[in-house]
């Protein structure tokens, strides 16, 4: 079964028993603390060696967040190691953010600038794509500066991109200038 599949079967059915226990938004924050512990390289390596033992994984995941994840999401992390699928836990973690976006009608956008943005900026930023009906009623809005734009944006959510960057803007005139109109292409 590939990585995709396992990782959306499992977030599918921990939101859907968040959401029947209401502890939707504790599961939520308890996944983003999940997600960010398994950034650390030890950590990682852990869940992914299949030398220790799973009553060892079981002890750690205990000595770590026992008392600071919720216990529904405490069971369903050593359910995950339990059936062998504690490698995934990146995987399962990141696609149930993506889960809890859908369910709650948040808009994933980036935003990639040459330089920072200012808070008010990104305020105008909000208002102009709220404005635009394209998006969902809540924005969760990422910033990235990337020097190699030159100046302008490039901005990227739900699978589009606009980008009205001067890069993009010097490549597209590069290739139309490369472009002879008058010799027939064939």
């Amino acid at each position: 079964m590939s990585v995709t599949r396992i990782a959306t079967r499992y977030a599918k059915s921990l939101i859907e028993l968040a959401i029947e226990q209401n502890k939707l938004e504790a599961v939520h924050d308890d996944v983003n603390t999940l997600l960010a512990a398994t950034k650390n390289r030890d950590f990682y390596l852990l869940l992914k060696s299949p030398v220790i033992a799973n009553d060892k994984k079981h002890a750690i995941l205990d000595a770590i967040f026992n008392g600071k994840i919720d216990p529904l999401t405490m069971a369903y992390a050593k359910l995950l190691v339990s059936k062998n699928r504690e490698a995934f836990l990146p995987e399962i973690a990141a696609e149930f953010v993506e889960q809890y976006k859908t369910f709650k009608h948040i808009t994933s956008v980036r935003v990639i600038t040459a330089t920072p943005l200012d808070a008010s900026v990104v305020d105008a930023l909000r208002a102009q794509i709220l404005a635009s009906k394209l998006t969902h009623e809540s924005l969760d809005i990422e910033t990235k500066v990337d020097p190699s734009l030159v100046g302008g944006f490039v901005l990227e959510f739900d699978n589009k991109r606009y980008d009205a960057s001067v890069a993009y803007k010097l490549d597209t005139l590069r290739n139309q200038f490369s472009k002879n109109l008058y010799i027939k292409e064939f």
